[in-house]
């Protein structure tokens, strides 16, 4: 590489492990930015954007065949102003243009490949592409553009103007339980009775959808909803996306039967996952769901905590054309580790033949239909599984990606809350309680929340999954530790949330502030994980329980009527916002505790709470640093200086109790 190529990669200076992967490309990159922008316009040449994160393979693959490579670097350079960007890092940028890519295309995926006029709007785009091809890619749109400039432009304006924001309330929708049926009988409909979930491969685990189906189940006694979800859990846990040695939850499946995974681990999904099997042990006592959701918060304390106690961000599938090596072994490794005994039981339990069940006679591990989950309590199997663990923690790791996402950060202190309250581990409470402090202290200077935090560099403001996510994991946080500073900080996070981000004239949250995009777009639909909307409406709902808030009940129904006008047209698309929906029309609880002299009773009422599903609550305790705050405690004492119970319902208080007997019946 000649020392001039070299020297016009800009990426050196990023702190995202995705940008650094390509700072020595010879690509002439730039991360996004006004410096390319300026080149862009100056030189008058087209952007090639290039957007990617670092577990994702594909782009490794892509990076490998073209962007390490002379010939195409050679092209892009003289032709084109490249910008790299990391998704997650910017998921503004992604959003847009992810969104063009499915007007042009129809669908979309990583890398994301797309053009763009030097006002940064997209004319034409795609996902991934062999190197040969897209060298002809970048010869004909080049000279596209010397020849048809003008003509480019005005198609790309067209395609900028539909991605703006097109959402109108022509109609007024009201939504019943009829919405609830509906919706559980067309995820009937596409249910996978055989293998679980929905739809054909690759199957991503529907962590939201198996939410709602609990809550339909709750809501009409709808007993196929709870068996889809219990069926569709049970299925996951047992196939090959669940690590049965190291816990956690790969990305999807690539087959129908749960069995051969992409092997990334993302935090959000297994932030989700851990949350929902916790759930579903709280409907149905199932010990397995609570073993699994253990297995997960174990695993993201073992390998995805940073010695500042924040989680990271994702550990990638392994090295081009070695997907999922450090995860699979060969019988002939197993009977090498494992002693006679060890070795047949350990084979017969997660189906390890001699041909295997991947590429090169490898056996992805899974438990056999034959074994109840149970079976992994067996002292043989444990002795077994502990071996092979170290053996394989003797492999090489798969590439961690360490930024530290504050909504990511988020879900996953909602879900170590949840773990603290269903199975009792104090070590997952302080894990929560580290996290959201961390958050607090480096990404949070009191004014402005931010994304991303990577080697002691906090960067770009935050968008509104962040703020979301971190106010969802703070109204948690404070239903498992009473400390109300976490309530005051949520409460505060909303009013900047909704100043920054909030439509005054169509409703509903924009997703960003960046002003040099193209668009401004609100995000509604729940996908790989849940539309920051979705969320905000849940959180809405709580805090106006904690608070009574004008503004947050003139909020609550602007966004709720968005909503139902949304989920009327297309009911499956929206799965987080029908929990919310589902909280704002049941009759929904408030209940306080105020401490006195039986503190058993507090115990109770606390047990009774955090085991059984009862979703559409809050919960809080009168302290003495809360006696005025929030305005859910005001006039609430201890009866006879013994602890009293407030069960009320939408802010209207029955009488207040002193046993757990008379509490229950009130629930």
């Amino acid at each position: 590489m000649s020392e001039p190529t070299k020297n016009c990669n800009h990426l050196g200076e990023e702190k995202s492990p995705y940008l650094l992967q390509h700072k020595d490309n010879p690509v002439c990159w730039y991360a996004w930015g006004e410096a390319a922008f300026k080149a862009a316009r100056e030189q008058n040449k087209p952007i090639f954007l290039s957007i990617g994160y670092s577990t994702c393979y594909w782009c490794h693959v892509m990076e490998k065949d073209s962007f390490e490579q002379e010939v195409v670097a050679k092209v892009l350079n003289e032709k084109f102003i490249s910008i790299k960007v990391d998704r997650e890092e910017r998921p503004d940028v992604d959003q847009i243009y992810m969104d063009a890519i499915h007007a042009m295309r129809g669908r979309g995926g990583w890398p994301l490949n797309v053009f763009l006029t030097n006002d940064l709007k997209p004319f034409w785009g795609g996902t991934f592409f062999y190197r040969e091809q897209f060298i002809q890619i970048l010869n004909q749109l080049s000279e596209a553009w010397v020849i048809s400039k003008d003509k480019i432009e005005e198609n790309a304006e067209e395609i900028r103007k539909h991605l703006e924001d097109k959402i109108k309330l022509n109609e007024s929708v009201n939504l019943n339980d009829e919405i609830f049926n509906q919706i559980g009988a067309q995820y009937l409909s596409r249910f996978d009775d055989v293998w679980g979930g929905f739809g054909a491969p690759p199957k991503f685990p529907p962590s939201m959808q198996i939410g709602l189906l609990l809550r339909i189940h709750k809501r009409l006694k709808n007993k196929k909803a709870l068996e889809m979800a219990k069926f569709t859990l049970e299925k996951m846990a047992r196939g090959g996306i669940y690590d049965h040695l190291g816990g956690g939850f790969a990305r999807y499946s690539t087959d129908e039967k749960w069995l051969v995974p992409h092997f990334e681990k993302m935090l959000y999904d297994n932030a989700k996952l851990s949350f929902v099997y916790l759930e579903a042990y709280q409907v149905t006592k199932n010990e397995m769901y609570k073993e699994v959701a253990r297995g997960i918060l174990d695993y993201v304390l073992e390998k995805m905590t940073s010695k500042e106690k924040a989680f990271y961000s994702a550990e990638d599938a392994g090295e081009v054309d070695k997907e999922g090596e450090y995860y699979v072994w060969t019988e002939s490794e197993i009977n090498k580790l494992l002693n006679k005994e060890e070795s047949k039981k350990f084979k017969e339990v997660y189906g390890v033949t001699k041909t295997g069940n991947f590429e090169h006679s490898n056996n992805i591990l899974n438990l056999n239909s034959k074994f109840d989950w149970k079976e992994k309590k067996d002292s043989t199997l444990k002795a077994a599984s502990q071996k092979m663990l170290r053996a394989r923690s003797k492999r090489k790791s798969p590439h961690l990606d360490d930024k530290i996402l504050t909504a990511w950060n988020g879900l996953m202190i909602s879900s170590f809350t949840k773990g603290f309250q269903v199975i009792g581990d104090m070590k997952y409470l302080k894990a929560a309680q580290a996290a959201a402090k961390f958050i607090k202290e480096k990404l949070f200077n009191g004014k402005t929340l931010f994304r991303r935090y990577r080697d002691g560099d906090r960067r770009f403001e935050g968008y509104l999954e962040d703020y979301a996510y971190y106010i969802q994991a703070l109204i948690h946080l404070y239903e498992s530790d009473f400390n109300s500073e976490w309530l005051k900080l949520a409460k505060k996070l909303q009013m900047i949330q909704d100043e920054n981000f909030w439509d005054k004239k169509n409703f509903g949250y924009f997703y960003s502030t960046g002003s040099e995009l193209i668009v401004r777009k609100k995000d509604f639909s729940d996908n790989a994980i849940p539309s920051a909307n979705s969320v905000s409406l849940h959180n809405l709902i709580r805090l106006n329980s904690f608070f009574t808030d004008e503004k947050f009940r003139e909020k609550i129904k602007n966004l709720s009527n968005i909503f139902a006008f949304l989920i009327k047209k297309h009911p499956l698309a929206y799965p987080e916002a029908l929990q919310a929906i589902d909280y704002l029309l049941d009759t929904r609880k408030e209940i306080v505790l105020v401490e006195g002299e039986n503190k058993d009773l507090a115990e109770q009422v606390k047990n009774y709470l955090y085991t059984n599903f009862n979703p559409n609550k809050v919960f809080s305790i009168v302290t003495e640093d809360s006696k005025e705050f929030p305005d859910l405690h005001k006039y609430k004492i201890a009866k006879s200086r013994k602890t009293t119970v407030y069960v009320c319902e939408n802010q209207i208080c029955k009488e207040p109790k002193n046993s757990f007997f008379e509490f229950e019946k009130l629930l």
